[in-house]
């Protein structure tokens, strides 16, 4: 049997201000046509299907399509709650809906009740479904003595080896382990929500094993831990620091032996992001910047002085530009002047105005500028001294 490792959907969000909704459903068609070509059997979503615990009405509807066309297209589908969902909601109607192939592993009591498949006489895969687990909220359920990741982690895989050992003694039964949580040795990126704070969140890699393969959630980048632990990452870029990462998932073969070949699959974006840096003039007239026209961008300028209308001009060029920082090269190079410099150095009223609107703005004032702060300190004074 074939099974396909995806997470991280977060169906919903957007990227800086912009819906991402239409680039979701071009996942799911995606996902879809994978499914179908692949020939995939089962497909893991390993927790954070949405972005937020009250997702919108057409989040919801898009979620309810994809699981309907993964399974006309064939496949059944295993489902774990992350820490963006809401276990509860996400999981309502679960038993009733696991009679259509959705199954879905969003409480405590479902952590040592596997989704099973057979994959030939006496042989089966039984894909355990870790919620997202907080620590504070499940360590007494659990029994930990300490409420921390590792301990409450621990816990819950104790019950799945429970689980695992009855049914071993009936048959030949491969693992598969479905968790939401950092586990050692994984590349963050800034789009995650931390679990908790000082790396008190990551779990050792050791806690997993002796498992046939582990579905890992929650990290967004493509990534191997070990050659049966691994992340699937998210399907779409969700912050600009996962520019360089290819998204998709990875196919796993199941078979009587147990696990086979392990292979990405990638899904093209709908827009690609680009990062960019230099002077204005140099962006929006280099060649060498052609292809992040139709990109999502974040430009940083290194011109001396902030130039005028900067996101006007850009998006002229880069419709796409959603984040625009400004970095001067005297920043780096320790050449600025500080603003308690500016102001021990002016020589009358109109000079600090203008050394205030210098560091607001990071652009000098202009000749009109400077002349209408000399009117207007001019007529102040006039109306003082007439008082």
């Amino acid at each position: 049997m074939r099974l396909l490792h995806t997470s991280d959907w977060h169906l919903g969000r957007s990227f800086h201000g912009v819906g991402m909704l239409e680039a979701q459903q071009l996942f799911v068609d995606q996902l879809e046509k994978t499914v179908r070509e692949e020939n995939v059997d089962v497909v893991l979503i390993a927790g954070d299907v949405y972005d937020r615990a009250l997702p919108g009405v057409d989040v919801v509807e898009l979620f309810d399509e994809a699981l309907e066309r993964i399974t006309v297209a064939g496949a059944q589908v295993v489902v774990s709650s992350g820490n963006h969902d809401s276990a509860v909601r996400l999981g309502f109607g679960g038993k009733l809906i696991e009679r259509g192939g959705v199954h879905l592993r969003t409480r405590l009591n479902d952590i040592g009740r596997p989704a099973v498949f057979r994959v030939d006489t006496g042989v089966e895969v039984a894909i355990y479904g870790l919620p997202y687990l907080e620590p504070r909220m499940v360590a007494d359920p659990l029994g930990c003595e300490s409420a921390t990741h590792t301990a409450v982690t621990s816990a819950a895989l104790d019950r799945v080896r429970a689980d695992l050992q009855r049914r071993r003694g009936q048959g030949t039964v491969h693992s598969v382990v479905m968790a939401h949580t950092f586990a050692s040795g994984g590349v963050g990126s800034d789009s995650e929500r931390e679990l908790s704070m000082g790396g008190l969140g990551v779990v050792p890699l050791g806690l997993f094993e002796d498992f046939d393969y582990v579905a890992l959630g929650h990290l967004h980048g493509q990534q191997q831990l070990h050659a049966r632990v691994r992340y699937s990452g998210s399907p779409l870029a969700y912050s600009f620091s996962e520019a360089r990462q290819s998204k998709g998932a990875w196919l796993i073969d199941v078979g009587v032996d147990g696990v086979g070949e392990i292979r990405a699959v990638t899904w093209a974006p709908q827009r690609h992001l680009a990062i960019l840096r230099g002077t204005l003039d140099e962006l929006i007239t280099s060649p060498e910047h052609a292809g992040a026209e139709n990109a999502w961008c974040q430009v940083t300028l290194t011109d001396t002085e902030r130039p005028q209308q900067a996101m006007e001009r850009l998006r002229a060029r880069f419709p796409g530009t959603l984040v625009l920082a400004f970095e001067p090269a005297s920043r780096t190079e320790g050449g600025e002047r500080t603003y308690s410099e500016r102001i021990a150095q002016a020589v009358d009223d109109a000079e600090i105005c203008c050394g205030f609107l210098e560091h607001v703005r990071e652009r000098k004032a202009n000749s009109e500028e400077a002349a209408l702060f000399a009117e207007i300190i001019s007529a102040l004074r006039a109306a003082e001294s007439g008082a």
